[in-house]
């Protein structure tokens, strides 16, 4: 696998949306911020809040568009364009229904499974072949309710369980800049962070 050069988070901008559910790819780059000391800036250019750090010896940029959740692939493509990061060489990070809050998944490359940023992200980029951090929220157990679920803060016990998975991605992370995804992936299927 490629050296990461690229990690977005996805999320919707604005305190309404800090604390919901939806917004968990935004709370795993800001603790890969926090950790390696880098500062988000806004870009206009990129729409989006962009951060730069070295991991495991590696420039890495780090992305939080600012466009909503539905329209994120634009701001990375811009981006990614302008770099010229390719694809592979970008890590999307993003909360998922199909996992419960506390597990958190690598997964190369794949559709879009519903979830709206994803959807945009392979139209927008030209294709799917990037790899993909899950971050579970968990399924409120109906169709019908999913809006409302991603689009509310999560409970103390599943925001506990959920910032447990993003630790332990967080620590596996310069396997997964450097191209060890197999290792890291193997990692996290072996951890369980009260996952039901």
């Amino acid at each position: 696998m490629a050296a990461i050069q690229l990690v977005v988070g996805l999320g919707n901008p604005g305190a309404k949306y800090d604390q919901t559910r939806h917004n968990a790819g935004f709370w795993f780059v800001d603790a890969v911020a926090r950790k390696y000391a880098a500062l988000f800036h806004h870009e206009s250019k990129y729409k989006s809040d962009v951060a730069r750090c070295g991991i495991q010896g590696h420039d890495c940029r780090l992305q939080k568009p600012m466009d909503f959740m539905n329209c994120s692939g634009s701001p990375v493509a811009t981006l990614a364009g302008f770099y010229r990061i390719p694809r592979e060489a970008i890590l999307v990070v993003h909360d998922d229904l199909d996992l419960e809050p506390g597990v958190v998944r690598l997964k190369k490359s794949g559709g879009h499974g519903g979830h709206n940023g994803l959807r945009d992200l392979v139209a927008q980029l030209g294709g799917n072949d990037f790899l993909r951090l899950r971050i579970g929220i968990g399924h409120p157990g109906h169709r019908d309710d999913v809006t409302g679920h991603v689009l509310k803060p999560a409970t103390r016990e599943d925001r506990d369980a959920i910032d447990s998975a993003i630790e332990l991605a967080l620590q596996l992370l310069p396997d997964i800049i450097d191209g060890k995804t197999d290792t890291a992936m193997q990692e996290l299927h072996m951890a369980d962070f009260g996952s039901k």
